[in-house]
């Protein structure tokens, strides 16, 4: 593990992001500018203020000495490497500077629900039986089905199951359906677990709770229900306050009822809600929320989110998730918490004003520093020590990140 953060830290900060694009077009049009500059002050000079050669010489090396671009090249990858480098040290890994740009110019993300804003470890709290069955056969019977799977909800029944040292039934042609449940033959007849309907009023009362509700189910008859929560991170809501004070929009995407999806999304302050979306879903949901003029980042740590992590503009994996989530993210929080999206956009945002800064002050030095030069204020030699005070206070611009308040 710390071989594969050193490898992503250091891809993070050799690659070049869109910004230094800025500074590469300017270094290409000034460079050809100051030489230029740099002749005819030479020229002029000699040739019409009576100068002598070495007087005008003098004067075209102090032009090309302050115009050196040095401050202008390291003013982005300065701040690429401290602020990624800052990030590694407080858990957040940008894969590489184009992410860390894109974080700091976020205005919506998308958060997945289990194990992403929940701590991923559902377990059943309420059985509700109908008719003449218990809540031991409920439970036996809702064990058989989800055997076949390996999905969390699935896993809660189980552990329930176990924890009343409960046999679980023997089901014959298993069959899980994506989004749907499992299904299987017993006795001659099809059982299956699911998605309960919304209409019962015990389902209804526990999804306003924010519980996940499954009925268990013979042919179309309805043998009990089973509530399941997972619990929230607890800082969860922190996490969305922080992004709403940086103007950020949040929306929840959920497999789950709505009233569940709903129940948590108010409970956490988060701006929209989708619900119902199947796992083969998401990936078109952030596609669409791409574009007019917004940027999209998808937060998900399941094999099921890594299509709409690789589809978003940015992709933000929570440490704990699975392996294929973090390789498709192009970020990754390894401390599993929700408030690290908030602070690595805190700290891009940092960093994007970093080498705004050096841009602007490296730009404006030169702008000062030629005309001193060409009109004769400095001499090669402080010309040379200007310049390399431009390129030091471009650094300790950059250093400046490592004191950035990421709360």
């Amino acid at each position: 593990v710390l071989s594969q953060i050193i490898r992503v830290v250091a891809a993070a900060q050799e690659s070049k992001a869109p910004i230094q694009r800025l500074a590469d077009t300017v270094s290409a049009r000034f460079v050809p500018a100051v030489i230029s500059i740099a002749a005819l002050t030479g020229i002029v000079y000699y040739a019409f203020f009576d100068a002598t050669l070495e007087t005008a010489l003098l004067r075209t090396v102090a032009v090309l000495v302050i115009a050196c671009p040095c401050a202008l090249g390291l003013a982005t990858p300065t701040s690429i490497m401290v602020g990624s480098g800052v990030g590694a040290r407080s858990g957040i890994l940008f894969k590489s500077a184009a992410d860390l740009e894109a974080a700091g110019k976020l205005t919506h993300i998308i958060f997945d629900k289990t194990g992403t804003l929940t701590k991923g470890e559902p377990e059943v709290v309420a059985l509700a039986p109908q008719g003449t069955m218990t809540e031991n056969e409920l439970l036996a019977l809702a064990q058989g089905l989800e055997s076949g799977s390996g999905h969390r909800l699935a896993g809660a029944i189980l552990a329930a199951g176990q924890a009343r040292a409960i046999p679980a039934r023997r089901f014959t042609e298993l069959k899980e359906t994506v989004g749907k449940g499992m299904s299987g033959q017993y006795e001659g007849a099809t059982y299956t677990i699911g998605r309960a309907a919304s209409d019962d009023p015990t389902a209804a009362a526990w999804e306003v709770q924010g519980r996940t509700v499954l009925a268990v189910r013979r042919e179309a008859e309805v043998l009990g229900l089973i509530a399941v929560a997972d619990a929230l991170r607890e800082d969860a809501a922190e996490a969305i306050r922080d992004l709403h004070a940086q103007g950020i929009e949040t929306e929840l995407l959920s497999g789950d009822n709505r009233p569940t999806a709903t129940a948590i999304a108010r409970s956490l302050g988060i701006d929209t809600v989708t619900a119902e979306v199947k796992p083969i879903e998401k990936a078109d949901h952030v596609a669409a929320r791409k574009g007019a003029g917004r940027l999209v980042a998808m937060v998900g740590d399941g094999i099921n989110d890594a299509p709409a992590l690789a589809t978003a503009d940015l992709g933000i994996a929570i440490g704990s998730g699975t392996a294929v989530a973090i390789d498709a993210a192009d970020i990754v929080l390894l401390r599993s918490r929700v408030r690290d999206v908030a602070r690595s956009v805190t700290l891009a945002q940092a960093t994007l004003k970093n080498i705004r800064q050096n841009l602007f002050w490296a730009l404006i030095y030169n702008m000062i520093g030629i005309p001193l030069a060409a009109l004769g204020y400095l001499s090669p030699l402080l010309a040379g020590a200007a310049m390399a005070l431009s390129s030091v206070s471009v650094v300790l611009n950059a250093l400046r990140l490592q004191y950035v308040s990421l709360r």
